[in-house]
């Protein structure tokens, strides 16, 4: 069944090609959505696909990539609206 996930990431996550790191894994992954950084410095994704791939991006944004320092990532499940055809970066 497929599902959205809705994550918010804070800690040092701008400025670090967390949005590129995090558009790559996605990609890789199957998943359609998006990322986007917001002006309180957090990033925001949301990601629609299978519950297990998108446990697996969720890992992914627990941790960053290797110039980024996650302090903490709020996330909730979300029915999916299948209003996305890819993953990509926003602004």
């Amino acid at each position: 069944m497929t599902e959205q996930l809705h994550a918010i990431v804070r800690g040092r996550v701008q400025g670090v090609s967390f949005r590129y790191y995090t558009h790559l894994r996605a990609t890789e992954l199957g998943l359609k959505g998006w990322v986007r950084n917001l002006p309180d410095g957090t990033v925001e994704v949301t990601a629609e696909g299978e519950r297990e791939v998108l446990e697996a991006l969720l890992a992914f944004l627990q941790e960053g990539p290797s110039g980024a320092r996650v302090v903490s990532v709020l996330f909730d499940w979300r029915p999916a609206s299948g209003e996305f055809d890819e993953f990509e970066i926003t602004y």
